[in-house]
């Protein structure tokens, strides 16, 4: 499928960066793509930003990052979607960060939770907290995405009654309350996540994408004549755009 699959992206998208390492220098080559950005960064600014994905694709990037020479105390992590669930529970996305990445050299980074620690707030006044929070940060120098097999991004799902609000280019809420749609994804919580508005503010956007359900729906994205408008689509929304590059990383 890949060897069809990258032309496509490339004639419809030319603006895309496509990285195609080979299966077994996958891994190796992801983590140096995202070290290499952190580490040029800090050189050019004195500090760096890192905003990542939750849910379990991104646990070996973690657990192999986590290990890299980079000067870790003056780089800051934070989470472009967080389940809206108590502070420990298992599906808690800042939990998992912790768990893989923050480790080692890498505990020294700073960490800026969607949802401090503590007493869980009403949905909506958690989205109001993540967004100051995130609002004090500088534009993220990258944002490791995700994609799901229905080609959400973040927590902007198919189908949520708040999609619309997270995709307005216009919206100016850099973190948005997400209701799921019917039938919810799994596991099945209230979400916070990025705004496409706050996404489209970050230096890059890198998107790794591995497995063929989500090679399928990237075939689909890509073929789908309707996919610029589509909220069907929400990936598509930051794949067609130019104004932030975008590197799919696409193993072979």
């Amino acid at each position: 499928m890949l060897a069809q699959l990258a032309p496509a992206l490339q004639a419809r998208w030319p603006h895309l960066r496509l990285r195609q390492p080979p299966g077994e220098e996958a891994l190796k080559d992801l983590v140096e793509t995202v070290a290499d950005t952190l580490r040029a960064a800090v050189t050019e600014g004195g500090a760096a930003t890192l905003a990542v994905s939750g849910g379990r694709s991104p646990v070996a990037l973690f657990e192999a990052l986590r290990t890299q020479a980079l000067p870790w105390a003056q780089i800051t992590v934070t989470l472009v979607d967080e389940r809206w669930v108590a502070d420990g529970h298992p599906d808690r996305n800042d939990r998992l960060v912790r768990a893989h990445l923050l480790q080692g050299p890498a505990a020294a980074a700073r960490f800026v939770p969607l949802i401090a620690p503590g007493p869980l707030p009403p949905l909506a006044d958690a989205a109001a907290a993540a967004d100051a929070r995130i609002a004090a940060l500088p534009p993220a120098d990258l944002v490791l995405l995700g994609m799901g097999a229905d080609a959400h991004t973040a927590s902007l799902f198919p189908g949520s009654p708040d999609l619309a609000a997270g995709l307005d280019p216009q919206q100016p809420a850099r973190v948005l309350a997400m209701r799921l749609p019917d039938p919810p994804p799994q596991p099945a919580h209230p979400r916070l996540s990025w705004t496409l508005a706050h996404l489209l503010r970050a230096r890059a956007l890198l998107l790794p994408l591995q497995g063929a359900d989500k090679l399928a729906t990237l075939a689909r994205v890509v073929a789908d004549p309707a996919r610029p408008a589509s909220p069907a689509w929400p990936i598509a929304h930051l794949l067609q755009q130019t104004a932030v590059p975008l590197t799919l990383w696409l193993p072979h």
